[in-house]
């Protein structure tokens, strides 16, 4: 009997080992278009002017995916589509964000033509924008539960695109750690 428990115990110990999830890899070979490279170190301090959809979303225990975006970005316009599939897709678990330095009317304008499934907010003092150096947009940021960034950089860069798989394995990892 003892030794059923302890073949029990193993398989439960290996299988729980099996499932822990890593963090995705740093590709280093892609350019970041911003001056501080955050990736595998604590995220800055998050901060906005105004909330442009409601409250300040719940963030404690989430994954954060930061979107930096101008309404005149034709990269950034081709994003919004994937982020409000994103946001559906992963509501329990992360919080999408698009963070934009323009006018309130100029952003408010723009979400009256276009479909935001996530929050939206302004800072035209560009805290966060300026602690990570961005030189391009889009340029997101995602950061895991113990605030750390996790992926950095150009969402829709061919060497390194942000996908639903990328997400997911972050949301994976941040649960097993």
């Amino acid at each position: 009997m003892k030794a059923a428990s302890f073949a029990v115990l193993a398989l439960t110990t290996t299988l729980a080992h099996a499932q822990k999830v890593e963090f995705p890899s740093i590709v280093t070979e892609k350019t970041l278009y911003a001056k501080n490279d955050l990736r595998g170190k604590k995220a800055p301090k998050f901060e906005v002017e105004k909330w442009l959809t409601g409250d300040a979303p719940a963030l404690k225990g989430k994954v954060i995916v930061i979107d930096f975006w101008a309404t005149w970005c034709p990269p950034c316009r081709e994003l919004i589509p994937e982020m409000n599939e994103w946001a559906k897709k992963f509501s329990k678990d992360i919080v999408f964000i698009g963070v934009s330095d323009e006018k309130e009317e100029t952003v408010r304008g723009f979400m009256e033509k276009t479909k935001f499934e996530y929050h939206l907010a302004l800072d035209s003092q560009k805290k966060m924008s300026k602690a990570l150096g961005i030189e391009g947009i889009p340029h997101v940021i995602v950061i895991s539960p113990d605030g750390i960034v996790r992926w950095q950089g150009f969402p829709l860069d061919d060497k390194d695109k942000l996908t639903a798989d990328i997400l997911d394995q972050i949301v994976k990892a941040g649960k097993s750690k």
